[in-house]
């Protein structure tokens, strides 16, 4: 390129940039966004692996790039998997009410992987995923006074379900919360399990 001298109007030649250089500096600005992309995203909130991959990708930054950049992550300990499932199953447990298999569909989703998985649904037992669903379903049908029984007990098989308990399990604890509040049996006793 070109650029006038502040002088007499000379124009004088700025020194050419050799190809390799051109590649180099695209590296660089490559990895640099690469890296700014992630600290970005992991400023919000911890993700996994695949998540970053995904969010690379999607913003043109070529796989070598963002796998050099991933891997100085995880090596840091930015990013780590393991924990993300821990923390990502224990909250929602406790705060969402999700049953331990719709968990572990939405840690397969963001790409932990089968081991970290398992780990993490370890702290998830019958005992506190029962009690989360009777505490869910005590809540709903507090929340339906004046309904039939028979709505009710749909109503919260339905929101139990919708939060991964299996039906078997659902319908115990329905059955147990509408015993408990004396609303009477269902019409319908084929929606009950033998």
């Amino acid at each position: 390129m070109a650029r006038q001298a502040a002088r007499g109007g000379d124009w004088e030649a700025s020194p050419p940039q050799l190809p390799e250089d051109i590649a180099a500096d695209r590296d660089v600005d490559a990895t640099s966004g690469a890296r700014t992309i992630c600290l970005k995203l992991l400023t919000v909130r911890s993700r996994t692996r695949q998540e970053l991959a995904e969010a690379l990708r999607s913003r043109g930054i070529a796989d070598d790039v963002a796998d050099e950049v991933l891997a100085r992550f995880a090596d840091v300990g930015l990013i780590d998997d393991a924990a993300f499932a821990e923390n990502f199953a224990r909250a929602r447990l406790a705060d969402r009410g999700l049953a331990g298999r719709e968990i572990a569909r939405q840690l397969r989703a963001k790409g932990v992987s089968e081991p970290d998985v398992c780990s993490a649904l370890s702290q998830v037992d019958t005992t506190s995923e029962r009690a989360m669903a009777r505490q869910l379903a005590d809540r709903k049908v507090r929340s339906m006074a004046g309904l039939a029984p028979a709505v009710q007990t749909r109503r919260v098989v339905g929101l139990l379900a919708r939060k991964g308990y299996s039906p078997g399990l659902a319908f115990e604890v329905v059955r147990e919360v509408v015993k408990d509040a004396d609303l009477g049996e269902p019409a319908d006793d084929t929606a009950w399990p033998a």
